[in-house]
């Protein structure tokens, strides 16, 4: 075998002494810089599945938050809907107060007016019958001064007639 490796050109000394270096900066390869890079890719690994994870995380908060916001905007609408319809209730209420206060105060107004429309007819009446009463006392005065035997339709209407025109005047 010896001679074989001679043929080839291979000192084994040299050989063993690179092997031993080879296997030395192996080591410390190993040592300064596969153990850190291993390190450093096993930090990595551990934070892009702890990424991951707060993404899914985050994603599955999102999904929440927008359930949780359709519910809120389901809710306000329903409250708006029932606050309108409230408002709407009480308007109509008020409308309904105001329409018969409106009855109320109409039938009010038209009793006062026939009030004040029979007071004005009575106190008409009773005017006229005082003129009534003027007229027919002088009437039956100018009749009493006349001799009854003259008396005929002609000297009724001119007695009329002058204590018609003697009240105007």
């Amino acid at each position: 075998m010896q001679e074989l490796l001679q043929q080839l050109g291979i000192d084994w000394r040299l050989l063993l002494s690179q092997a031993v270096n080879f296997g030395l900066l192996l080591v410390i390869l190993w040592m300064l810089t596969y153990k850190p890079l291993l390190r450093i890719l096993k930090e990595r690994e551990a934070k892009i599945k702890e990424g991951l994870a707060k993404a899914e995380e985050a994603e599955v908060h999102l999904r929440e938050a927008h359930t949780l916001k359709k519910e809120k905007l389901k809710e306000a609408e329903t409250e708006a809907l029932a606050l309108m319809q409230q408002a709407e209730a009480r308007a109509h209420t008020h409308e309904s107060k105001l329409i018969e206060a409106g009855k109320l105060k109409e039938a009010e107004l038209i009793a006062h007016a026939q009030r004040l429309a029979n007071a004005e007819k009575e106190k008409i009446e009773q005017e006229a019958k005082r003129e009534a009463v003027t007229l027919v006392k002088a009437a039956l005065i100018k009749t009493v001064e006349l001799d009854p035997k003259t008396i005929d339709d002609a000297l009724v209407a001119k007695a009329v007639t002058q204590v018609y025109e003697g009240k105007k005047s």
